[in-house]
């Protein structure tokens, strides 16, 4: 198995051990990213301005392998809290056409911010 690593400075640093993205036998995983601005560290306050900074976050890191969010074909979302749901999956749809990724959403005790989102994206090309 061939295994690269991402780290890009356009998406928040690791806080530790891990990389912000792999690329492994066919797809691309990223980690949880929450939603500080890679540039400032700023986080914003409503679930969807969260929202918008984390989806910029992780189409900065699959850029890095010449991906986009089309590719994508698993989320996992954790929400502080659930009733931010509608808020949250109004701007989800913002970022992603049809046909749709498969998503598991879940409610998470999360570190003072709303919520973090990864994802599963396939390379469809040999690199």
């Amino acid at each position: 198995m061939v295994k690269i690593a991402i780290r890009t400075t356009n998406a928040p640093q690791p806080a530790g051990p891990y990389s912000q993205g792999v690329e492994a036998n066919g797809f691309f995983y990223t980690a949880g990213f929450g939603p500080q601005d890679p540039a400032t560290g700023a986080v914003a306050d409503s679930v969807a301005e969260q929202t918008r900074q984390v989806l910029r976050n992780i189409e900065a890191v699959l850029a890095e392998r010449e991906l986009t969010l089309d590719d994508c074909v698993k989320s996992t979302v954790h929400l502080a809290d659930l009733a931010d749901f509608a808020a949250f999956n109004e701007v989800y749809a913002e970022f992603f056409s049809e046909s749709y990724p498969v998503r598991t959403t879940v409610g998470s005790q999360l570190a003072n911010i709303l919520v973090e989102i990864d994802v599963v994206a396939v390379v469809s090309r040999n690199t």
